[in-house]
């Protein structure tokens, strides 16, 4: 039975509370806040960059599109705030509708709204903005001015993807190679259908494709093409070609026939070549890629009939993929079918394993039997070489991940498939030897170049296998590294926080508030020049190198507000065989909406006027209207400013420092 989405009522205690255990004494607010009368400082408007977005692999401007879901930053004359909202995010990733489904988030692990009772839902709000940007057939941004120069792209995952799409803002031609039917990489081929809707997957590539991409598919660089070729042919070369081999358990007997790694399992699931599995099956692992496996596997079920004599009628296609997808198989070989026995072992404990906490906690629901704190021993093999089992045996793991057996808890588990879900390497055969390790991975500088190869660069998990959207923001990174080897201007250090951030000047050219021309002859005497109009006044941007933490905001403005869930449609371990539905439903306009207003806006003023009520100078003031914009919706009148540090003090977001005069 399903859950509507709504505001969860809860009766948790706020996390933050301003006295402690033993706290005796009672003091008044106003005695912490009047240290003084005057000082020599004066409050400055200063823009940090906010967790949530520091914490974001692909550095996306989250507190920004927030902002504007809520109505707080207003749009351009010429566009809905729907579409703001997408350009805004879509600006560092261009898979919204795909990451707000499967992305672990660890911009909610950051969030500041964790010390007052719960995080603000970013990732529900992104695939809301996703869902309608396709629901509206929304474009990305458009293509740059041609510049002339080709980019080769080896691999259409998500870094090739991404960095295509900001290859092409830059004007720059891109042609992305792929050995696959169909692009999409891990995402296509590595997550099942009931995480990521091939619609939707469809909808957000075909955008980028859109802006002028070419693609060239079924076609492998050292096998198709060689690599000296693509040399000649581009101005510049990607390698974004991922991890597509699994590795094997490090035990005795892995080499048997039906042990497989979790990449092949899934690949050849994505494609539609397996359609059931054997009766019992074991999966080794415990991140999202083994519980991906577990319930696949749980899905397709056990059945009685051959698998070369299954009629497969569900067909997937370009354009979005069947909608009942492997349900559609023959009347007669699903009814044969049964729930396979399925168990996935863990290194870590259950609460500590990698993969993210909800889908451990669907696949346990949908009947997935988990070992936590086990490790693999030996596969146990029968006379023809096949595996009949695994021994395991309990452990403890130390601060470096390795495992120690702890004598006496040795046991087995009866299986007829057993899959390795431990780890990915890149599959560098066929010719390109000479360009990876040892490992199978790409070595690269900090700027994503290949080391000793000029014009060749590299993103994504070929460098080491992480997220998806660790790999979308290498995309978004090595575009910038090429356009500046094409346009032969010299490798800016990368700031220390780096990511996406919001741009005050930006923001006032967009609202037609642009500081004048600055005419040095008519300036006159420059000192005290705080209302000339030709600069931005008491504003730093402190963004690329500062992250606003929860001690720098005021916490006690914000009331306790339950997270506004999406609608959970959990399947039962009897509802499992066959179910490719999905299991979430996206919000509605309203809730996204509410949901984007709990959003603390760290670093960046949000209109709340705490420190216009509380000023006892009057010396903050509201911009005038005609003025306003983000970021720019106060200011301190300093011929009244007595320097007390009230406004500060007060404000939420941690926007105002007493940092002026120093």
């Amino acid at each position: 039975m399903s859950t509507t989405a709504q505001q969860v009522t809860s009766e948790t205690k706020l996390t933050f509370r301003r006295y402690k255990d033993n706290d005796l004494d009672v003091s008044q607010l106003k005695d912490s806040i009047f240290k003084a009368s005057w000082s020599h400082k004066c409050p400055t408007y200063v823009h940090r960059t906010p967790p949530c977005q520091g914490s974001c692999p692909a550095g996306e401007d989250i507190r920004g599109w927030l902002d504007i879901v809520r109505g707080l930053e207003n749009p351009p004359k010429d566009l809905d705030w729907q579409e703001y909202a997408f350009l805004r995010s879509t600006n560092a990733n261009p898979f919204p509708a795909v990451m707000g489904r499967v992305c672990p988030a660890p911009c909610q692990s950051g969030c500041n709204r964790n010390d007052v009772e719960d995080f603000v839902g970013i990732n529900a709000v992104e695939q809301f903005i996703g869902d309608i940007a396709l629901e509206k057939n929304y474009k990305l941004a458009p293509a740059g001015e041609d510049t002339g120069k080709k980019v080769a792209i080896l691999g259409g995952g998500p870094a090739g993807l991404s960095a295509a799409y900001q290859l092409r803002r830059q004007g720059h031609g891109c042609t992305v190679f792929d050995d696959h039917p169909q692009l999409g990489g891990m995402m296509r081929y590595g997550i099942p259908e009931y995480r990521i809707p091939r619609d939707v997957l469809a909808g957000e590539i075909n955008r980028i494709i859109d802006m002028g991409v070419e693609v060239r598919l079924n076609t492998r660089i050292g096998r198709d093409v060689n690599i000296e070729d693509i040399e000649k042919e581009f101005d510049a070369v990607l390698w974004a070609v991922g991890c597509k081999s699994g590795r094997k358990l490090p035990v005795p007997g892995s080499d048997a026939p039906n042990c497989v790694t979790g990449v092949d399992f899934l690949e050849e699931f994505n494609q539609q070549q397996k359609h059931s599995v054997p009766k019992r099956v074991i999966v080794v692992g415990g991140g999202d890629t083994s519980i991906d496996v577990a319930s696949v596997a749980r899905r397709l079920g056990y059945s009685h009939i051959a698998e070369d004599n299954v009629k497969n009628l569900g067909q997937d296609n370009a354009s979005g993929g069947s909608q009942i997808g492997y349900v559609a198989h023959d009347v007669a070989e699903l009814g044969a079918r049964e729930g396979a026995d399925v168990t996935l072992t863990s290194l870590f404990p259950i609460e500590e394993m990698t993969a993210a906490e909800h889908e451990v906690q669907d696949a346990i629901r949908e009947g997935v039997d988990i070992h936590g704190s086990s490790m693999p021993l030996e596969v146990m093999l029968d006379s023809e070489g096949r595996a009949t089992g695994l021994k395991m045996a309990k452990c403890t793991v130390d601060s470096k991940g390795i495992p120690t057996k702890i004598e006496g808890t040795e046991y087995e588990i009866v299986a007829d498939l057993i899959v390795s879900a431990i780890g990915q390497f890149g599959d560098l055969s066929q010719g390109l030897e000479d360009i990876g390790t040892e490992r199978g991975f790409i070595e690269a500088d900090g700027f994503y170049q290949v080391k000793g190869r000029k014009g060749h660069f590299v993103a994504g998990d070929i460098i080491i296998p992480h997220l998806l959207t660790t790999a979308i923001g290498h995309g978004a990174i090595v575009a910038t590294t090429i356009d500046r080897y094409l346009t032969q201007t010299d490798q800016k250090k990368r700031p220390k926080v780096d990511v996406h951030h919001f741009n005050l000047l930006s923001k006032l050219q967009e609202t037609d508030l642009s500081p004048e021309e600055f005419v040095p002859e008519e300036s006159g005497d420059l000192r005290g020049t705080s209302l000339a109009k030709y600069a931005i006044h008491n504003y730093e941007d402190r963004s690329a190198y500062e992250v606003v933490a929860p001690s720098e905001l005021f916490l006690s403005h914000f009331n306790y507000t339950a997270r506004t869930l999406r609608e959970d449609i959990p399947v039962s371990a009897e509802e499992v065989l066959g179910h490719f539905a999905e299991r979430i439903k996206g919000l509605d306009t309203e809730q996204a909406q509410t949901e984007a207003k709990r959003c603390m806006s760290c670093g960046m003023c949000f209109e709340c006027d705490n420190c216009v009520i509380y000023c006892p100078q009057e010396a903050v003031k509201r911009t005038p209207k005609k003025e306003a914009t983000t970021g720019r919706y106060v200011y301190t009148d300093y011929n009244l400013c007595i320097g007390c540090h009230i406004c500060s003090d007060v404000c939420p977001t941690g926007y105002i420092r007493m940092g002026l005069g120093e």
